[in-house]
């Protein structure tokens, strides 16, 4: 057995007093090497930037992905030149983002699209997060408006639509030339000039043309482009049926063919009125007779040019007319049109049409009290001979049919095509 060592006795005094600590290892010259204390301060800065980054970017993506406060999808306007904190404050004031709008900025930098950012008419999503926000702004996938131009409308009255409508800028320098628009649907983002749209229009009606043209029926008496433009526009003011188009086609046609006059009551009114493109009356008897470049009463042929601009319908039945020896029409009464061959059977077709305007008026009049008598000095009717059809009073029993516009009517004239 090893022996323990022996104890010293301690006095009180002394067993109080503290027992002396060594003192510590000297630090090696190694570690008191300045490169060291570098390098140990760099890895620890590095440690501390990698936990920062990792918490920003855990920050960061949670703002990114997180719900945005839209209740319901929202269309928002950036206008032009508008910065990133312009863009920012609009957002938050339409309620499409609620975070700071450095925050917005941040993010614009992280996603790398600080100049990538465009003007324009967006619609954001409900609950579109932050990174869905600035990625629809960035695609530039503006909201896209669908205006519908109808078909028949002049030129004029298409240049007053444009002007009328506000999603448009800018104003038309010139009215476009007569039929070369295409009355269509169309979609333009909000700020789109007026003169853009009249060349968009231009250029559809172009390509259309051009197309049916070539799938013409080659045996029609249509030598150019424009012309067939100038058949299809009188085609598209005179019926609103697509079913009859070819076939309100071929009597014109037919008539070009025989050499006939088209006598077609549209082109009278377009020799009156021009671009305005409504006369707000019957035509008269005198106006029928009346010269005119565009009256097919008076010339010969086709007008000088379209008298309306035709839609894509009209313009194939003017290329592809229906196979008929037809060479009248008139209305039927019930919105659509009598097509014949003879000018007999056209004559029994406009009595039949008279006698139901007959029978409507009386149906519509209720009997009046007796009429007082004229003031002293009345003008008389200067012209009673206009081909005007009586209105049917405000207290009508029931609703009347109305004849088309300008449907003039007449046994002792040539034979006319009637509407």
């Amino acid at each position: 057995m090893s022996e323990r060592p022996p104890i010293s006795p301690r006095s009180p005094r002394a067993a109080l007093e503290p027992e002396q600590v060594p003192p510590p290892p000297k630090r090696s010259d190694r570690a008191r090497n300045p490169f060291v204390v570098v390098g140990n301060a760099i890895i620890t800065l590095l440690i501390i930037l990698m936990i920062g980054a990792g918490a920003a970017y855990y920050y960061g993506k949670q703002t990114l992905e997180a719900p945005g406060p839209l209740q319901d999808d929202k269309i928002v306007n950036i206008p032009q030149r508008a910065g990133k904190r312009d863009i920012a404050d609009i957002l938050q004031r339409e309620g499409v983002i609620d975070v700071n709008p450095w925050v917005f900025i941040g993010s614009v930098f992280a996603m790398k699209a600080s100049s990538d950012l465009k003007p324009g008419e967006y619609s954001f999503q409900k609950s579109a997060s932050l990174r869905d926000v600035i990625g629809t702004i960035v695609e530039g996938k503006v909201v896209q408006h669908a205006v519908t131009i109808p078909e028949g409308l002049t030129s004029e009255q298409i240049v007053a639509r444009l002007s009328d409508n506000d999603i448009f800028t800018g104003t038309v320098r010139e009215i476009p030339r007569e039929g070369t628009l295409l009355p269509e649907t169309y979609k333009f983002p909000r700020g789109t000039t007026r003169e853009q749209v009249i060349q968009r229009m231009q250029q559809t009606q172009k390509r259309v043309l051009a197309e049916i043209w070539e799938r013409r029926n080659p045996d029609i008496p249509i030598r150019t482009p424009d012309q067939l433009v100038t058949l299809a526009s009188i085609v598209e003011k005179e019926t609103g049926k697509a079913d009859e188009r070819s076939r309100v086609s071929a009597v014109f046609v037919n008539r070009l063919r025989q050499k006939i006059k088209l006598q077609s009551d549209p082109t009278i009114i377009y020799g009156l009125v021009g671009g305005k493109g409504t006369l707000g009356r019957p035509i008269k008897r005198s106006e029928i007779a009346q010269p005119s470049p565009y009256n097919t009463y008076v010339i010969d042929g086709l007008p000088p040019g379209p008298i309306a601009n035709p839609g894509r319908a009209s313009l194939e039945a003017a290329a592809n007319p229906a196979r008929t020896r037809d060479l009248f029409f008139v209305a039927d009464g019930s919105g659509g049109h009598a097509f014949t061959e003879t000018y007999d059977q056209h004559q029994k077709n406009v009595a039949k049409l008279r006698s139901m305007e007959k029978q409507i008026q009386n149906d519509t009049v209720e009997p009046a009290d007796d009429p007082p008598p004229p003031a002293a000095g009345a003008p008389a009717d200067t012209n009673p001979t206009a081909t005007t059809t009586p209105k049917p009073p405000t207290n009508s029993k029931k609703p009347a049919r109305p004849a088309r516009q300008g449907a003039a009517q007449s046994t002792t004239s040539p034979p006319v095509v009637q509407r």
